[in-house]
C-alpha cells in the first residue's frame, strides 16, 4: 500500500451486498427475542413501501426515520448485542451476494478498505461489517441511556448525510474519493455515488439506471446469494473464511472483477 490519499471502496448493505433488507433478514430472531413486535414490523415495512413506492422527498424520508426510531425504542442494547452474535450467521449468512464478495475481496486484493455504508443502526451493520472483513462502517447512531435505545437519532445515515460522513472519514483516513469507488441499489444513494469518482448502480430500478445513464456510472448484475460458510473450511468464522478464500483464489477472482467491473 502507497504512502499518500490512496482510494476506498464504499458499499451499501442492503439489496447490494445481502438480497434483502437486514432488518427483513433480522426479524425472525428479533421476533423470538421479544424485541420486535408483530405489529411494529408491520408498521416499519408499510412506512418503507410507501417510501420506495413514492419517492425520496423529505417528508417520506421524515416518516422513515420516525418509524426506525418507534421501532428501536426501549430496546436493550446488551440484548440485541446477544441475539445478533447467535443468530447472525444463520440469517446472514445464506443472503450475501457472491457477486459482492468478490468485488470485496479484489477491492481488498488491491489495497482498498471497504466501508459499509448503512441507514440501519450502528449495533445491527457493525457485526455484519466484521462478518464480512470490512474496515469501518457508517450508520445510524441512535442515542442510548442505562443500555436501552432512548428512540432518538444522533446521526441518521441516509441521503446526503451518507456523502457527508464519507467525506469526513475520508478526510480522517486519507482516502482520495476521487479514486474511490461506490456501490448502491437506492435512488436515495446518488449522493452517495456522487461522492466518489467510480460510482456504480447495483441492481437499479428505472429510476436509478435512469441516474447512472445520466452520471456515467457503471450498472452492475448481483444475482447469486451464497453462504459465506462455503468459501471455507466449517470450522473456520465467516471473517476468516472470506480473507482465506482471498488468498487461496485472489488472482482468479480478482482477474473475473477486473473482466466484468472494469477495473482501472
Amino acid at each position: 500500500m502507497t504512502d499518500g490519499p490512496r482510494p476506498a471502496a464504499f458499499f451499501d448493505l442492503d439489496k447490494t451486498i445481502i438480497a434483502m433488507s437486514s432488518s427483513m433478514a433480522l426479524s425472525r430472531p428479533l421476533l423470538d427475542g421479544g424485541l420486535l413486535t408483530r405489529s411494529g414490523a408491520l408498521r416499519t415495512a408499510y412506512a418503507s413501501l410507501l417510501f420506495h413506492m413514492g419517492g425520496a422527498d423529505e417528508r417520506k424520508t421524515n416518516r422513515l426515520r420516525d418509524a426506525l426510531s418507534e421501532l428501536i425504542s426501549g430496546w436493550d442494547v446488551a440484548q440485541l448485542k446477544e441475539i445478533l452474535d447467535e443468530t447472525l450467521h444463520e440469517y446472514i449468512d445464506p443472503v450475501v451476494y457472491e457477486e459482492a464478495l468478490e468485488l470485496i475481496r479484489a477491492h481488498h486484493n488491491l489495497g482498498r478498505d471497504v466501508i459499509i455504508v448503512s441507514a440501519s443502526a450502528r449495533e445491527v451493520v457493525e457485526p455484519i461489517a466484521e462478518l464480512l472483513g470490512a474496515e469501518g462502517v457508517i450508520a445510524t447512531t441512535m442515542t442510548v441511556e442505562d443500555g436501552r435505545f432512548t428512540g432518538g437519532i444522533a446521526f441518521y445515515a441516509f441521503g446526503e448525510n451518507k456523502a457527508t460522513a464519507m467525506r469526513e472519514l475520508a478526510a480522517e483516513r486519507g482516502y482520495d474519493l476521487t479514486r474511490s469507488y461506490a456501490y448502491s441499489d437506492s435512488i436515495t444513494d446518488i449522493p452517495m455515488l456522487l461522492a466518489v469518482g467510480n460510482g456504480y448502480a447495483v441492481n437499479p430500478d428505472r429510476a436509478m439506471r435512469r441516474a447512472a445513464n445520466e452520471n456515467g456510472w457503471g450498472i452492475l448484475r448481483f444475482r447469486k446469494p451464497v453462504a459465506l460458510r462455503s468459501t471455507a473450511s466449517p470450522t473456520s468464522v465467516a471473517v476468516v473464511a472470506v480473507l482465506v478464500a482471498s488468498v487461496v483464489v485472489g488472482g482468479v477472482l480478482i482477474a473475473r472483477a477486473l473482466r466484468r467491473r472494469r477495473f482501472e
